[in-house]
């Protein structure tokens, strides 16, 4: 990376920042398996809120709840990408770190799908 480079001004290294960002997301989409289920099940989410007219305010909820997933998942890719280039080894100080950054995703996932269900309850199963 070349963001400190003195050579560069700073609005090119400010669009470079972006490039940097957009290539780790690309690069997490084609390689990680859950990265790509959380997008297909963002996009079925959008389609479902698209059908059901959500308010303003569920699709705040969902457009929050979408984007805090994706961003987990490219932080525990990346916790896990640190992890393995520190150590091949097994070590369980890295096996806790890879584990609580699954966690992190991992409840937060739940925490999706009990919203998720909340909303689209109002709308299946409202008179």
């Amino acid at each position: 990376m070349d963001l400190k480079d003195p050579k560069n001004s700073e609005w090119r290294r400010f669009y470079k920042s972006f490039q940097y960002a957009w290539n780790g997301i690309v690069l997490t989409l084609k390689t990680e398996r859950n990265f790509q289920i959380h997008v297909c099940l963002s996009i079925i989410m959008v389609l479902i809120g698209t059908f059901f007219s959500f308010s303003k305010i569920e699709w705040i909820i969902v457009l929050f709840l979408i984007a805090g997933m994706l961003a987990l998942e490219l932080l525990n890719t990346a916790i896990e990408h640190v992890v393995d280039l520190l150590t091949s080894d097994y070590h369980p100080i890295a096996k806790a770190a890879k584990d609580a950054a699954a966690g992190a995703v991992f409840v937060y996932a739940i925490l999706s799908v009990i919203i998720g269900i909340i909303i689209l309850s109002n709308h299946l199963f409202s008179p």
